[in-house]
């Protein structure tokens, strides 16, 4: 993975526990993991960054609008309030 400028967010404010992310020369936008950077790297396309972040700036992932089902088994979707 060829991502020269890694943008950490302003509120990481020097920790190391953060994501990264990087806009790559073919369009595409990489994330990964500040404590690894050598670590695996994750590569989004345009048109699904682009929904990732309507998603944040709408709140879809804000922690205090999500709720876990008892029943819901591991790696399945959190349902919303």
């Amino acid at each position: 993975m060829n991502a020269q400028n890694w943008i950490k967010s302003s509120r990481c404010n020097g920790q190391t526990a953060c994501v990264e992310f990087a806009f790559l020369a073919d369009g595409n936008v990489a994330l990964r993991d500040s404590k690894e950077q050598d670590g695996p790297v994750l590569a989004y396309s345009p048109a699904e960054w682009e929904a990732f972040v309507l998603g944040v700036k709408a709140g879809e992932f804000d922690t205090d609008k999500l709720t876990v089902d008892a029943a819901t088994e591991p790696g399945e979707p959190v349902s919303r309030l």
